[in-house]
């Protein structure tokens, strides 16, 4: 088991990640770039889906074609995670949907969950979670285990815009196969367990809370 990191280098994601880690980018272009981002994380992490050879029927002919063979499962975690889910739901429409709800402890910084909607089963359905920011790594390794005992296949699949290295350790030291594509990989955490130079909360940034 070992946790991989892709990170994805394009131009489209690079103006992007520009545009929300700027503290004075609005609510509204921060959510847009954010789907930006996505969009590409989740076209690079659904690049291994398994596919079912076939054919098609073209206004002039018959077409080899190729099509996904089991729809993946996608897990927001709440709430910033939702921003991924409309860039998730305009690629993969087919996709179900699972939702996992942690807040963070702002004084242990450890995850406290509050909401579990998963399929009962997801024995032999790829998954992929959601989340803007891997930063201490508590609520992403809380979730892969979720759904590890709910019979996901590993590698499990984590898209992230932003992630730090002590978030890929923590995910490493418990021990989790999983394959992390994001945007960047910053410098470090913060006393206050914030990644710089990051983008601040990102939950916040999306639905207007922050101060």
């Amino acid at each position: 088991m070992a946790v991989t990191t892709t990170i994805v280098d394009h131009p489209v994601c690079s103006d992007a990640l520009a545009r929300i880690r700027d503290t004075n980018t609005p609510d509204a272009l921060f959510r847009q770039n954010l789907e930006r981002i996505g969009s590409l994380l989740l076209a690079e992490a659904t690049r291994e889906l398994p596919t079912v050879d076939g054919t098609v029927e073209t206004p002039l002919t018959t077409a080899a074609a190729q099509r996904i063979a089991v729809q993946p499962v996608i897990v927001p975690i709440l709430r910033a995670g939702l921003g991924f889910l409309t860039a998730a739901q305009e690629l993969l429409p087919n996709a179900d949907i699972g939702f996992i709800g942690i807040a963070r402890n702002e004084e242990t910084h450890q995850p406290e969950p509050y909401v579990n909607k998963l399929p009962d089963s997801l024995a032999g359905r790829p998954t992929i979670i959601v989340d803007p920011m891997l930063a201490t790594g508590g609520s992403l390794a809380f979730t892969a285990q979720l759904l590890i005992e709910r019979g996901a296949p590993t590698p499990l699949h984590a898209v992230c815009a932003l992630a730090a290295p002590e978030g890929i350790a923590a995910l490493e030291a418990a021990g989790l196969d999983i394959h992390l594509v994001t945007a960047a990989v910053d410098e470090r955490l913060n006393d206050d367990a914030f990644i710089v130079p990051g983008l601040g909360d990102a939950g916040d940034r999306q639905f207007g809370t922050h101060p």
